[in-house]
């Protein structure tokens, strides 16, 4: 019976791998039809949502028959606790890619990011793409020194937003106010990604010591 249980946890935790990954997908996915005013990318990332919460739910379904049918201890407990924590991370940043495509649906057939900004934008989808990849190996590896570097690589998201912002209130803004908002809420969508990568990390960190970081 313990073997069997404990191969459950083992596949909840490839599975929840597994999830990040897709999300890593859908967030690449939303950029493209961003920056290439693709509509059907823009409506596959869309209708893939659906997927990812479907996922989300069984997962989560599983963890918590876990904990209601096992009454797991110690570090048994915490993985199951972090792993439901995860999830909600993973499906809000699913939610996010969504915003990002919605926003490369609303302006089509043009490209709603002013070429000027497109290579800040560009590197911000990098950024977050880097940090979700992280938290998919940290998850993986329970790599605790790996967490802590990703707060390192938040910071630069940081200071790409500040960019971001100090472009649309600078004298020299001449795209109107529609791509202004459009631009700071992708700013928004892409920093809150990063956010929930670091949660991702935060909760390991937790899992591995039992020590609580802030956020967690």
């Amino acid at each position: 019976m313990r073997d069997a249980y404990y191969e459950q946890l083992d596949t909840i935790v490839d599975d929840l791998v597994q999830l990040t990954g897709t999300v890593r997908k859908a967030v690449a996915a939303s950029t493209a039809a961003l920056l290439n005013a693709d509509g059907p990318l823009a409506e596959q990332v869309i209708a893939g949502d659906k997927q990812i919460d479907e996922s989300t739910e069984e997962i989560e379904e599983r963890a918590l028959l876990l904990l209601a049918t096992q009454q797991p201890v110690a570090t048994d407990l915490r993985q199951l606790v972090a792993t439901l924590r995860m999830l909600t991370d993973l499906q809000r940043m699913g939610d996010l890619s969504v915003h990002v495509a919605k926003v490369a649906r609303m302006r089509m057939p043009d490209v709603a990011v002013p070429t000027t900004l497109q290579p800040t934008i560009m590197a911000m989808a990098s950024v977050a793409d880097q940090m979700i990849h992280a938290a998919s190996r940290i998850v993986a590896n329970r790599d605790i020194d790996a967490a802590t570097r990703l707060e390192d690589t938040d910071d630069e998201m940081d200071r790409l937003r500040k960019d971001l912002f100090r472009a649309l209130l600078g004298g020299t803004w001449e795209h109107g106010i529609e791509p202004a908002i459009d631009l700071a809420l992708l700013g928004r969508y892409y920093e809150r990604i990063g956010d929930h990568a670091v949660s991702m990390a935060r909760r390991v960190v937790y899992l591995v010591t039992g020590e609580l970081a802030p956020g967690v």
